[in-house]
């Protein structure tokens, strides 16, 4: 009777610790499930602290953004986007009012339509600050305008066409966002917002808010089908004035040109999964002038490396003559007295130190300078010419002779002059 007790005994509870012990097993995979399900969570916030959300008013835009080690690795890890074909740009600048004007607009579709242009630069935003149509990006703010009321269809008829969109957004250069948030505009020594000799404020490229928000807009023209994002004045500014700016301590930590830089490949980085090109306008006497280039935060180098396209805007009109320094410019060696007047060979010799520094880096970066066609009469008589047809066509050879291919007009008043255009 013990004996069978026993045996009883020791079968049940043997059962009853299998059974315990099932039980806990259970428990402790619920319990590592539900664990895991919050580590994951949090985790993913963590990794979810980036570009999207972070508050860019609480951090240095060259420690967090772009400069991750890690991050970058990954970005190069992931498949790599397939891009549209590239086109050889030959193009010219419309204002926001010319592309938002149907009749203005359809003489510049017809123009590409008959002529060897293919491709409209049209401003985004201008350097007003103002952005050219309606959008919820400057939302309680006067940046939003309808001077294009409907730019979906404008660049779908653009594209209809054959045309290559480029979207201008200017960058720094910006008095209502500065105005309206003045913890991203440049300050004075007295701590407040500085304006340039015509009243503009800027945003300062150190602060990163001033980033997000640039991004932001050329996202927008990502989304609206603009084949291209070309950054306008990514740069400081120059002007009488500067003497009265402070940028702090963090100017001595970080360089113009190191900032500016770093802007561009936020930039590029930000807009990789857009499918949109990116370029850049800088000066064409940075690449003779380094004085120019650290005092106006553009190094022909770090550009390069950082853009699809590089605009120089080689404009003879720009370079110095001898009644401003006394001598004239001197680019690739030759001196050049009255540079307005030698279109050709200020462009020809300017685009050969550019190619030095293509060549230098190895880089595959599309050279597409922008080209004068207008005429400087504030440069005082003796100093300027009238520039037509004749001296269009020379710039535009001058580009072919150095080995390029691509080229833009300017006119601010966008009034061109056609019969350069085969």
């Amino acid at each position: 009777m013990y004996n069978q007790y026993s045996r009883y005994t020791t079968s049940y509870t043997g059962k009853k610790k299998k059974r315990n012990l099932f039980i806990v097993i259970i428990i402790l995979i619920i319990a590592a499930v539900i664990a895991g399900f919050f580590l994951k969570d949090l985790f993913s916030s963590k990794n979810k602290s980036g570009i999207d959300v972070m508050n860019y008013d609480d951090i240095s835009p060259f420690d967090e953004i772009g400069s991750d080690e890690n991050e970058n690795e990954n970005i190069k890890n992931q498949e790599d986007v397939i891009m549209p074909e590239p086109v050889k740009v030959k193009g010219v600048y419309v204002t926001a009012w010319t592309a938002g004007n149907p009749d203005r607009l359809n003489h510049y579709i017809e123009l590409c339509d008959k002529t060897e242009i293919n491709a409209l630069v049209i401003d985004v935003k201008d350097d007003r600050g103002q952005i050219t149509f309606r959008t919820d990006i400057s939302q309680n703010s006067t940046a939003s305008t309808n001077i294009i009321r409907n730019p979906e269809q404008m660049v779908s008829d653009l594209k209809s066409h054959g045309i290559y969109t480029i979207a201008r957004i200017v960058c720094f250069k910006d008095p209502i966002r500065s105005v309206e948030n003045p913890e991203l505009a440049i300050k004075d020594k007295n701590g407040n917002v500085w304006t340039d000799a015509n009243g503009n404020a800027w945003l300062n490229p150190y602060e990163s808010g001033s980033w997000e928000y640039i991004v932001s807009i050329a996202k927008l023209a990502a989304k609206l089908g603009f084949d291209e994002v070309q950054f306008d004045y990514v740069r400081f500014p120059t002007d009488a004035k500067i003497g009265e700016i402070d940028h702090g301590d963090i100017i001595y930590e970080k360089g113009k040109t190191a900032i500016i830089g770093e802007f561009l490949e936020y930039a590029k980085k930000e807009l990789k999964y857009d499918k949109i090109y990116v370029s850049a306008d800088v000066f064409g006497i940075i690449a003779v002038s380094k004085i120019d280039s650290e005092a106006i935060g553009q190094n022909i180098e770090t550009v390069l490396q950082h853009t699809d396209s590089v605009c120089p805007m080689i404009y003879p009109s720009h370079y110095a003559n001898k009644r401003q320094n006394g001598e004239g410019q001197i680019i690739n060696g030759k001196l050049f007295e009255i540079p307005d007047k030698q279109p050709y060979e200020v462009v020809y010799n300017t685009l050969l130190v550019i190619k030095a520094y293509t060549e230098y880096l190895n880089s595959a970066t599309v050279i597409r300078p922008y080209l004068q066609d207008f005429t400087a009469s504030y440069l005082g008589a003796g100093y300027y010419q009238e520039y037509s047809s004749k001296q269009v066509k020379e710039q535009i050879q001058a580009v072919y002779d150095a080995g390029f291919e691509e080229w833009i007009l300017w006119n601010a008043s966008s009034n061109y002059s056609e019969n350069a255009f085969k």
